[in-house]
């Protein structure tokens, strides 16, 4: 789970709630993330007036659970950082590529990068993200 669509759920008055709130509904615990999506996500709900303690929340319910460790991840999240330099790659999607890698599960995102991110260097991460609009 990224942070985007973390934020949106959280949030009534971003544009993609109510598709966050559908695809949560749908999601079979616990959702997957990594630290950098909690942070991110916390001090954007932070920033929109929404208590950040309500995403920690569910992370003590564990309906979100933290499903990778940085220190033991950090060579191949480098790696992931320098092949993906010319974005730049953020922190947290480097660790969701690489949770990704680790569980074979999708990544949900609003962040389009993740359709140029690739699994072991060649394989397309499988996604749910909201269409496409014109």
């Amino acid at each position: 789970m990224d942070t985007g669509p973390l934020v949106a759920y959280f949030c009534a008055n971003e544009a993609r709630h109510r598709w966050a709130v559908e695809q949560f509904s749908t999601f079979i615990g616990p959702v997957i993330t990594c630290e950098p999506v909690l942070a991110e996500t916390c001090f954007l709900m932070a920033r929109q007036n929404i208590p950040p303690w309500r995403l920690v929340e569910k992370v003590r319910d564990g309906i979100l659970r933290v499903g990778l460790h940085l220190d033991a991840e950090a060579p191949e999240i480098s790696v992931l950082m320098s092949r993906y330099r010319n974005l730049p790659m953020s922190l947290a999607d480097a660790c969701l590529v690489r949770l990704s890698e680790i569980s074979e599960l999708p990544v949900c995102t609003l962040d389009s990068d993740f359709e140029i991110y690739r699994r072991h260097g060649r394989d397309a991460i499988p996604l749910i993200m909201p269409p496409k609009t014109l």
